[in-house]
């Protein structure tokens, strides 16, 4: 990716555990933080298209899949007792951009 991108996070809704479909950005938050400190510029963009997301880096569709992928939560409960939510959000988005830097994506 280069350095200091714009940065377009497009996300649709998506049903919640009580069945509510709606906009969130929780599972976009590890992404978002760890292209941020990577100096790039991050603006999320809400779209219709049901539990998609997709990261558009200067223009260009470079990434797409489920949302419902981005889901880390699972994660927060490690043996670790040093590990905390946030640098599990964080280690687990580090992956997906290596993923995208490789070329696999979802489609």
């Amino acid at each position: 990716m280069p350095e200091k991108a714009l940065v377009t996070l497009r996300f649709g809704p998506y049903s919640s555990s009580s069945g509510l479909v709606d906009h969130r950005v929780s599972r976009l938050q590890g992404l978002r933080a760890v292209l941020v400190s990577d100096g790039h510029q991050v603006i999320l963009e809400e779209i219709l298209d049901r539990n998609t997301v997709e990261l558009i880096v200067n223009g260009e569709l470079v990434f797409r899949c489920n949302i419902k992928e981005l889901d880390f939560d699972h994660l927060v409960f490690s043996k670790d007792p040093t590990e905390t939510a946030s640098s599990v959000y964080h280690s687990e988005s580090e992956k997906l951009l290596n993923q995208i830097h490789q070329g696999v994506s979802h489609g």
